[in-house]
This record gives C-alpha cells, structure tokens and sequence, in this order.
C-alpha cells in the first residue's frame, strides 16, 4: 500500500513537470517570436550616432532582431515610414512640420531625448561669439566678410542643409527667428558629418551641426554670448535644440515595440548622456 502510494506520487510529480517544462517551452518560444525579426530606422543624421550605438546594444542582447539604421534626413525619415518603406523614421521635429496633416496623423511619435545644435566655424575664423541679428545677417547672405562681425578679413562661406533637413528646420526657427536662409551662394551638405568636414576643410566657412558631432576639428561659436553646452539648453538659456523623436505608423508592435521600448528605458540613458545627448527628464523647460 506504501509503495503504491509513493508510486503515485512519484507519477504525479512527473506529470507536474511534463505540464510545466511544456508551459515553460511555449513562454520561451513566445518570447523568442517577440524579439524576431529585421528593423530599418532611417531619417535624422543628428539622431544616427544615438540609434547605431543603442542598436548595436540592443542586437547584443536580443540577436533574433536585426536592425539597420540608415540617415537621410528627417524629412526623409518621415516620408519613408509613412510610404511604410522603413519600420521606424527618425526625426528632429515633429511629424506635421514636413508631411501633410492626414499622413502625419497616421504616425504615432515616440519622444527619446533631447539635442541641442551648435554653430561652427572653420577654426581659422578669428570670431568666438555672435549676436542672433549677426547670425541671421549671415545666413541671410546680407554680411558677408568676417571682419563685418569683429573677425579677421575673410570671407565668410555659409554651409547649408537641404530642405528636408531637420537640423535646417530647428535652426531656422530658434537662431533665425524664421528667416530663409540665402540659396545660390551657399554650399549645401546633406548630413551632420559632412557638414562638419566642410566646415574643417574650406577657409571662412560657417554652418551647423548637432552636439553630438562637434570635435576639435572645427569651432564653436557662441550665441548672444551664450555656449550651447547641455547646462545651458537644459536650464533655456540656449534656444537652438530640439526634441528626437522615433516615428512609427500606428502603434509600434512586435520587435520595433521591443526596440522602442528599449530606447526610452534606463540601459539607453547612458550612451544618450556620453554621445552628448540630453535625457528629457533632465530638461528644466519644455516645447
């Protein structure tokens, strides 16, 4: 009678762990799906050095997603997840700026961090700080020499952004207070890491480009007197930034859910804060 009772206890513990390691399988299988599968991000070139390295991270820890990530800019990046050619579109402004309003609403933003835009010079520019109106006179091809401005006798040659720039829209709304900037006499490059070795390789030229490009190879340049470092952004002192926000058309699902989710949670805060990004929770002012 013992034996008989041992051995049905015995079978019973079996089958419990059949049932479970089976439960336990399905889970795992379920969460493999979840993290299965390839992922394009494309659009601002200001947001590229955060989405590559963040991604790299993530395929580390999830490798059954892939994920390219590509630039262009943020129009671009935009109008390719709304045509539903890219599964997420990076961009530095909001989606309504560079597409129509019913495409723009059939994208839902995901708010990342914050960037903040530098003028720079080429480092021979004898010039360290420029008011807005000396800025817009530049840009608007209306100040043409350097010594203009305090500088040494050298004419000044702007570097542009395309149209679809993000970089471009940010800049023409919070350092030229709305005003075009001139066509024709100006070069024109199409990602932040170009313009910055334009800028390092022709004598008197100006432009922009995100802080997380800025090195030694080119010159900040002061704003009304102000530097655009990520205390004075952060307390709106320094008016040239901008939100990065991760579009996707409906709500994200599957692995860009998973991906997305992991760049707005805590493991992405510190390649944001050592690329020179700034964390949103870190903003002490608001757009």
């Amino acid at each position: 009678m013992q034996k008989k009772k041992i051995a049905t206890i015995i079978t019973l513990c079996l089958v419990t762990a059949l049932i479970l390691s089976a439960c336990s399988g399905r889970e795992k299988q379920g969460e493999q799906q979840k993290v299965t599968g390839t992922i394009i991000a494309a659009g601002s070139t200001a947001m590229q050095p955060l989405v590559e390295e963040a991604a790299n991270q993530f395929m580390e820890k999830n490798p059954g997603i892939q994920i390219q990530v590509q630039g262009g800019g943020s129009g671009t990046g935009l109008k390719l997840v709304s045509d539903g050619t890219v599964q997420i579109g990076n961009s530095d402004v909001p989606a309504e700026d560079k597409l129509d309003k019913e495409k723009a609403k059939e994208l839902v933003p995901h708010k990342v961090c914050v960037v903040g835009f530098a003028v720079i010079v080429n480092p021979a520019v004898k010039v360290d700080n420029l008011t807005k109106d000396q800025l817009i006179g530049i840009f608007t091809g209306k100040i043409t020499n350097w010594k203009e401005v305090g500088g040494n006798d050298l004419k000044i040659v702007v570097i542009n952004r395309p149209a679809g720039s993000g970089t471009r829209a940010t800049f023409t709304k919070y350092a030229l207070d709305g005003r075009e900037e001139t066509q024709g006499m100006a070069l024109t490059q199409d990602s932040s890491g170009t313009v910055k070795k334009a800028v390092a390789d022709t004598p008197g030229a100006i432009s922009y480009i995100a802080l997380s490009y800025v090195d030694s190879s080119v010159k900040v340049v002061k704003l009304n007197g102000v530097e655009p470092s990520k205390e004075n952004i952060v307390e709106g002192k320094y008016p040239v930034w901008s939100y990065e926000y991760m579009y996707t058309k409906g709500e994200a699902a599957g692995a860009v859910k998973t991906f997305i989710d992991y760049m707005l949670g805590d493991e992405v805060k510190p390649i944001i804060e050592k690329l020179g990004y700034i964390p949103i929770g870190d903003m002490k002012v608001t757009r």
